[in-house]
């Protein structure tokens, strides 16, 4: 999935010459937290964070800080183009809430950790109605797939499947299922010895 069908298209800007309290109160009002910083023909000149801003409004008030001043001058990119596995990497190895999206120089918009974990969500189905079976694979030569057609001949409808512990001989997949009731489909593997670990309508 590319990161322009998930980013935020045409977000809210300002400019550098406005003020620090200027920057706050759009954020406020908007109920964001991050904010591009354009110049008049919308090149991006750097990224604001909401915690920025607070960090720098009352010294502000006592001297000569500027948005210029608390603006992040090269902040990390991605492309409209870019996978959206990219920008999740680089979220979460910087630590960072969010980051422009750019095509050139030019802003094209804005994807936050909330936009990819909102779509991580849709994507693993958590939020909808369904049925969840743990299943260890380990190592077993074809054990994937022979377990996946378990499942559908014992009734399970596939939404999708998650991994873990990739690298060891206890290797879990996680499949859910459309809504349905797991003890048959338990029963199924069972008799194939694989072990459940969960199964939850």
């Amino acid at each position: 999935m590319k990161i322009n069908s998930l980013m935020v298209h045409d977000p809210i800007t300002i400019t550098s010459n406005a003020s620090i309290s200027d920057a706050i109160e759009l954020m406020k009002v908007n109920s964001i937290r991050h904010l591009p910083v354009v110049s008049q023909d919308r090149k991006l000149e750097g990224f604001l964070t909401l915690a920025d801003l607070k960090q720098g409004l009352i010294p502000s008030m006592l001297g000569d800080l500027t948005l210029r001043d608390l603006m992040i001058k090269e902040p990390i990119t991605v492309s409209p183009d870019d996978e959206i596995e990219f920008a999740a990497r680089l979220i979460y190895k910087n630590k960072i809430g969010g980051m422009p999206v750019v095509r050139g120089d030019q802003l094209a918009g804005i994807i936050t950790a909330t936009d990819i974990l909102r779509t991580f969500i849709d994507m693993m189905g958590i939020l909808s109605s369904s049925s969840r079976i743990d299943v260890v694979i380990g190592k077993r030569s074809g054990g994937l797939k022979e377990a996946i057609q378990i499942i559908n001949d014992a009734g399970g409808d596939i939404i999708n499947v998650g991994m873990t512990a990739q690298h060891t001989d206890q290797r879990v997949y996680h499949f859910r299922l459309a809504a349905c009731k797991t003890a048959a489909i338990k029963k199924a593997l069972q008799k194939k010895n694989y072990e459940v670990l969960a199964a939850m309508d």
